[in-house]
């Protein structure tokens, strides 16, 4: 009876302290989704074991596709908010859309309307910027480079301006496709991150 009780009580508190965990939520891409990788390898699992070796009790969810768009993941964002409730959401998404040549408004206004659902949920916004290629012209490339600190200044959120910094076009940092990073560039990834994002946890 009392290994029972004392039982029950040890699970009462392990599922506190679960409820009492702050979640870092990390919408993304490829990028965030180790393409070309096995997950353990990627920056937001580096990022998690990171929070466990400094001592936070944060749980991290990487709920990034590979292929998503800031309109797939605006679609999916308040499902994942209502699901986990998150303290900090990290937003990782638009490389598609610029890839795709999809307009920079659109770009803009799904991640506007993504940071502001965050916002209302109570959580903190950290976006990631990207950049494109030189290839895709100087007009359109500057035109998307620009949407990612305007979103950040016009909402309020928290910005890493470029979140592939020291990696994109360095081919022993990319995989075969010129793409996605490698393995030897995920804590790299995590390195540009870790400054900006460590106040906000």
């Amino acid at each position: 009876m009392r290994a029972g009780l004392m039982s029950a009580i040890f699970t009462l508190l392990c599922w506190g302290q679960l409820a009492l965990a702050d979640t870092v939520l990390v919408v993304g891409d490829s990028i965030s989704a180790a393409f070309g990788l096995d997950t353990r390898q990627g920056w937001v699992a580096l990022l998690e074991k990171r929070l466990a070796e400094q001592g936070y009790q944060h749980q991290v969810v990487n709920a990034s596709i590979s292929g998503d768009t800031s309109a797939g993941g605006a679609a999916r964002l308040p499902g994942l908010l209502a699901e986990h409730r998150p303290s900090l959401v990290i937003l990782e998404l638009g490389g598609n859309d610029g890839l795709r040549g999809q307009p920079p408004a659109q770009l803009q206004q799904n991640l506007a309307s993504m940071v502001q659902q965050s916002q209302k949920a109570g959580a903190e916004v950290l976006i990631l910027g990207m950049k494109l290629p030189p290839n895709y012209g100087q007009r359109y490339t500057t035109a998307f480079a620009e949407v990612f600190p305007r979103v950040a200044s016009e909402t309020g959120a928290t910005l890493v301006p470029f979140l592939l910094e020291g990696i994109g076009g360095v081919p022993s940092m990319m995989q075969s496709d010129g793409i996605h990073p490698t393995v030897e560039a995920q804590s790299r990834i995590l390195e540009n991150v870790w400054p900006t994002l460590k106040p906000l946890l």
